[in-house]
């Protein structure tokens, strides 16, 4: 009897022995379990934040792609290959990331191709950055050409004026003038003998004598000579013949043409005009034109 009661205290102690393990055991899964949720949990979180975080990226990329091309820089075929693919880009990733859940692999790819766009997008970027360059050198350039051209037209356009001026003035000062200048009224006698008269009834024809003045530009040679006569009552005295010229920027009827032969040497000139009509009594204007412009004129009276 004695070694039964002390073979029980014994098995009772074993037992509790073996509770203890099993109790300990069970609070050690109980805590790996936790340990394992909580780094899944930690896993899904950090996940979740990189994916949220690498959207935020894309659309900083994508923003930046939009504000680099709002100054509407022309585009040339390469430039605007690169930006569709950029923008071909962007799409996918995005596509990519809206996925419910990402592998650790997949986040890991992400990050590298986004790392890549990045590169990308600012190597983009500062090709744009230097064709804007280009361009607003290129528009000051010809700003400075138009203004320029505008200076030289502008200079072009004086000188022209200029030139025309002093064409203008060489033509007025080559046209040959009158030095002094006489006329003289004649009647015709039945022997054809010309007496010169004071008279209108018997004069028949004048005699209009003339020097010109020395003048080293005009032309030596023989100048056309248009004639005016303005009888007393002020009309101008045409023939059958008398056609029109042009003198001093108007266009004129003249009484008489004729030529002379100008060797700018003092020569006297006589120009005979027979009055296809009877003479009057009064003051008759005579006035001689040549090379478009007034020669000079004179006058003479018949009682």
């Amino acid at each position: 009897m004695e070694n039964q009661t002390g073979q029980t205290p014994k098995k009772n102690s074993n037992v509790i022995y073996f509770l203890i393990v099993v109790v300990l055991a069970l609070l050690a899964t109980d805590v790996y379990l936790y340990l394992q949720k909580n780094k899944s949990d930690t896993r899904i979180v950090y996940q979740d934040t990189e994916r949220t975080r690498l959207q935020t990226e894309l659309d900083s990329l994508e923003a930046q792609i939009e504000q680099v091309n709002s100054g509407k820089a022309k585009l040339s075929t390469e430039m605007q290959a690169k930006n569709d693919s950029l923008q071909s880009k962007i799409k996918v990733l995005r596509q990519e990331l809206a996925k419910g859940k990402l592998t650790q692999a997949e986040l890991n790819k992400a990050q590298e191709d986004i790392k890549q766009l990045r590169y990308f997008v600012t190597n983009y970027t500062a090709q744009i950055e230097e064709l804007k360059k280009q361009n607003t050198t290129l528009a000051s350039e010809r700003d400075t050409l138009k203004t320029n051209l505008a200076v030289a037209a502008k200079k072009d356009s004086t000188l022209s004026k200029q030139n025309e001026d002093l064409g203008a003035k060489v033509k007025v000062g080559s046209a040959i003038k009158l030095a002094t200048a006489d006329v003289v009224a004649y009647k015709i006698k039945g022997s054809g003998k010309e007496v010169d008269v004071k008279r209108a009834s018997p004069a028949k024809k004048i005699k209009i004598n003339f020097t010109v003045a020395s003048n080293s530009l005009a032309e030596k040679g023989m100048h056309d000579i248009f004639i005016r006569i303005i009888d007393p009552t002020g009309n101008l005295i045409t023939e059958t013949d008398s056609g029109n010229f042009n003198a001093d920027g108007q266009d004129l009827q003249f009484t008489y043409k004729t030529s002379i032969d100008f060797k700018d040497d003092g020569s006297v000139y006589t120009i005979d005009w027979v009055n296809p009509a009877a003479f009057q009594k009064g003051t008759y204007t005579v006035l001689l034109y040549a090379d478009g412009y007034t020669m000079g004129k004179t006058s003479f009276m018949l009682k």
